[in-house]
């Protein structure tokens, strides 16, 4: 079982859903939920990569959020 604790932990865990909300909506043009809409998921990868996305970056939102999680990825402190 993993648990992800402290702040490192819960931003890893935004992360890795925040990735996989994305390529959702990329693959299938699903969103997650209803307040996922794809303007709020590339702002919120944008707070975590420090990139800033354009409308229709999901591919790049999603290799960059890929790299930050292999790069400073956390399950806690």
């Amino acid at each position: 079982m993993i648990t992800f604790s402290g702040p490192a932990g819960v931003t890893t865990y935004r992360a890795i859903t925040l990735k996989h909300g994305l390529q959702l909506y990329a693959n299938h043009k699903i969103k997650p939920n209803r307040l996922w809409t794809p303007t709020n998921m590339l702002r919120a990868a944008g707070e975590i990569t420090g990139e800033t996305y354009g409308r229709g970056c999901y591919r790049q939102a999603i290799a960059d959020l890929t790299t930050w999680i292999n790069a400073n990825g956390s399950i806690g402190d």
